[in-house]
C-alpha cells in the first residue's frame, strides 16, 4: 500500500474512534488532514477532486525549496497498529451516555456509565466528569468575579479522576485515551513531568489523537525538553514537531517540516494556515495575505485563524479588505472569539477605540484565555491613554502565555508612557529575549535608553545596531545611529551611518527631512575633512531644496571656493536667489 493510502486508511479508522469517544476537535482535525491528502492523479474525476487548487496553488507558490519526491510518510516509520475496539461495552448504555454527553449533560452521562468497566466506557465516564468539573469551575468564576475576573476556582473532579486513572495505569489496564485524560489532569494539577511522561505513552500507543499532541506541546517549553521526549516514529510526529518548533520560535525548522508534509498532505488547509502563522511571525505580510486569500477561496466560511489575517490587514492598513473580512465572519458566526477580535481590529483601524474594546471584551467573555484579545485590548487602552487598564490587560496576557513577546512589549510601552523607564526597560528586555529578530522591539528599547532619566546612549547605540541588522522596515535605526554618534562627538561613525541611511532612502525613493539632515551633515563633514569634491556633491543636491538648507549649502560652497581656488565660481554664482 502506498504511503498516501496508508495515511488515508489510518485516518479513516481514527476519525470513527475519536468521534465515538466524543473527542470532536481531534476528529475534526483528523478529517481535515484526510481530505488534505493529495489524490492519485490517475484517480481524479470531477466528483472526487474535492479541494483541488488551480495553478495559483499556495503549495507550489510558497515553498522555500523544491521537494523532488513525495515524502514516504507512513512507509519509513514504525507501524502503529490500529487499536481494536473494546468488547466489554454495553452498546445501549454507551449510546445513551454519548447522547447525554452531546447534549452537554455531563453528570448524567457519567451516571449512566457508573457500573461499566469497558475501557471505552471508563474513558467517556471520566471525560464527562472532567468536563462537568470544568463547566462548574467556569460558573463559579463568573459568580464570584465576573466573566473576566481572576479566580482560584478549581475543577473539583480532578482528584477522583486522577485516583482512578492512576490505578488503571499501575495495573496496566489503561488505554491511550485514558492516558490522554490522565495527562490532562496531571497538567492542571501542576505535575508537568509526570504529565509529559503519560502523554508520551498516550501518543506512542495511539498517535492519531491530535488533542494529546497539543497538550504535550504545551508542556514543551524549551528545546531541551522537546529533545528529551522518547517519541515513536510516525507521520503524526512530524505534525507535532512542526507545530512545536513554531511555538519555540524555530520558524525555519517549522517551515521545513510543513513543506515536507505537503508532499503527502498537499491540500491540507491546516498546513497552509500554519505556514501563514510562521510567515506572520517572520513579518512576511504579503505572503501571509496571499495564503489567507487562497484559504478563504477554498474554505469561504472559515473563521479559525482569520484573526491573524485581520492583524495583517490592520498592519497594512487595508481598510476595505478588513471591512469585508469583518462583515464576512459576522455573517458566518458572530459569537466566535476570532470573529469578535476581527471586528475589534476593524473598529480600531477606524479609530473607534472604545467600540473596539467592547468587541475584545466580548471575545474574552467567550474565551477568557484568548491571548490575542487580551493583548489587542491592551493596545487599545494604550491608544486611549488608559495605562492602568492597559497594564492589567497585558499582565493577563503574560499570565496565560509567558512567552508572548507582544504582551511584554506592551507592558514596556505602558510603563514608558507613565514615565517609569526602568520598569519599561525590564519589560522591553523580556520582549527582545523572546523575539530577538524584531527590529521594533530593539528600537523601543533604544528609545528607552535615550530618555532623560537614563541617557545611556552607548546602550541605545547597541540596540539600534541590532535593529538595523534585523531588517528595520521603518528605517529608524540608521538615522538614529547617525544622530547619536554625532551627539557623542564621533564624526566618522556619524558620517558612515548618514551615508548608509542616504543610500537606503535613495534606493527606496524616499524624501523628507531625514534626507536633508543627512545631506547637510555629510556636506559639512567632508568640508571639514577638506574633501571638497565630495562636499560639493552634497551641497549641490541641497540647492534643489527651498528651505534654509539651500542658503546653508550656498554658504558652504562659497567657503570652499575661498579655500580651494580650483572650485569653478559659476557653481555658486549660478544659484543666486
Amino acid at each position: 500500500m502506498s504511503s498516501k493510502e496508508s495515511c488515508r486508511s489510518e485516518l479513516r479508522i481514527a476519525i470513527g474512534q475519536l468521534t465515538n469517544r466524543c473527542l470532536y476537535s481531534a476528529s475534526k482535525w483528523a478529517a481535515e488532514q484526510l481530505v488534505g491528502i493529495e489524490q492519485d492523479p490517475a484517480k481524479f474525476t470531477p466528483s472526487n477532486t474535492r479541494f483541488q487548487r488551480g495553478s495559483s496553488s499556495i503549495r507550489r507558490k510558497y515553498r522555500t525549496h523544491d521537494i523532488t519526491a513525495t515524502p514516504t510518510a507512513g512507509v519509513s516509520y514504525v507501524a502503529t497498529p490500529v487499536m481494536e475496539e473494546d468488547e466489554l461495552v454495553d452498546a445501549d448504555f454507551y449510546l445513551l451516555a454519548k447522547s447525554y454527553f452531546d447534549c452537554r449533560e455531563y453528570k448524567r452521562a457519567a451516571h449512566v456509565l457508573r457500573d461499566q468497566i469497558g475501557r471505552k466506557s471508563v474513558f467517556l465516564r471520566s471525560y464527562a466528569l472532567y468536563l462537568a468539573g470544568e463547566k462548574r469551575k467556569e460558573e463559579e468564576m463568573i459568580e464570584l468575579d465576573g466573566p473576566l475576573g481572576k479566580s482560584d476556582a478549581m475543577n473539583q473532579e480532578l482528584v477522583s479522576i486522577e485516583r482512578e486513572l492512576s490505578t488503571l495505569r499501575k495495573n496496566g489496564t489503561v488505554d491511550p485515551f485514558c492516558l490522554y485524560l490522565y495527562g490532562l489532569v496531571l497538567k492542571q494539577k501542576g505535575n508537568e513531568n509526570l504529565a509529559r511522561t503519560v502523554l508520551v505513552e498516550s501518543v506512542n500507543s495511539y498517535p492519531w489523537n491530535w488533542n494529546a499532541w497539543t497538550e504535550l506541546q504545551s508542556l514543551c517549553t524549551t528545546v531541551d525538553i522537546l529533545n528529551s521526549l522518547n517519541l515513536s516514529s510516525h507521520w503524526m510526529k512530524d505534525f507535532f514537531l512542526a507545530s512545536t518548533y513554531q511555538e519555540l520560535r524555530m520558524y525555519s525548522e517549522s517551515l521545513t517540516k510543513y513543506e515536507y508534509l505537503l508532499g503527502t498532505f498537499g491540500f491540507s488547509n491546516y498546513i497552509q494556515a500554519q505556514i501563514a502563522k510562521a510567515q506572520y511571525s517572520l513579518r512576511e505580510f504579503d505572503q501571509v495575505e496571499a495564503i489567507f486569500e487562497e484559504l478563504l477561496r477554498t474554505d469561504p466560511y472559515r473563521v479559525e485563524d482569520m484573526d491573524m489575517y485581520s492583524n495583517v490587514l490592520y498592519a497594512k492598513e487595508c481598510f476595505s479588505a478588513l471591512s469585508y473580512l469583518a462583515h464576512r465572519v459576522f455573517m458566518t458566526d458572530k459569537y466566535r472569539p476570532e470573529s469578535c477580535c476581527i471586528i475589534g481590529n476593524y473598529y480600531s483601524l477606524k479609530g473607534q477605540h472604545e467600540k473596539s474594546v467592547v468587541y475584545f471584551r466580548r471575545a474574552l467573555k467567550l474565551n477568557k484565555n484568548y491571548l490575542s484579545a487580551w493583548t489587542l485590548m491592551g493596545h487599545e487602552f494604550v491608544e486611549m491613554k488608559n495605562t492602568p487598564a492597559a497594564v492589567d490587560a497585558y499582565r493577563r496576557a503574560v499570565d496565560i502565555d509567558p512567552c508572548d513577546y507582544r504582551a511584554w512589549y506592551g507592558l514596556g510601552q505602558a510603563y514608558e508612557m507613565m514615565g517609569m523607564p526602568f520598569y519599561a526597560l525590564h519589560y522591553f528586555k523580556k520582549s527582545v529575549f523572546l523575539q530577538p529578530n524584531d527590529s521594533r522591539l530593539w528600537i523601543a528599547m533604544a528609545q528607552c535608553y535615550e530618555t532623560d532619566q537614563l541617557r545611556m546612549l552607548d546602550e541605545a547605540i547597541k540596540c539600534y545596531r541590532r535593529a538595523s541588522n534585523c531588517n528595520d522596515r521603518e528605517a529608524i535605526a540608521l538615522h538614529q545611529l547617525a544622530k547619536l554618534h554625532s551627539e557623542l562627538g564621533r564624526p566618522e561613525e556619524a558620517a558612515f551611518y548618514y551615508r548608509k541611511d542616504l543610500e537606503r532612502m535613495e534606493s527606496e525613493e524616499r524624501d523628507g527631512p531625514n534626507m536633508v539632515e543627512a545631506l547637510l551633515y555629510l556636506a559639512k563633514y567632508y568640508k571639514s575633512q577638506k574633501r571638497f569634491e565630495e562636499a560639493e556633491v552634497y551641497c549641490t543636491r541641497l540647492l534643489d531644496y527651498t528651505g534654509p538648507e539651500r542658503e546653508t549649502a550656498k554658504n558652504l560652497l562659497r567657503g570652499m571656493r575661498s579655500t580651494q581656488s580650483s572650485l569653478p565660481p559659476t557653481d555658486v554664482d549660478h544659484f543666486t536667489p
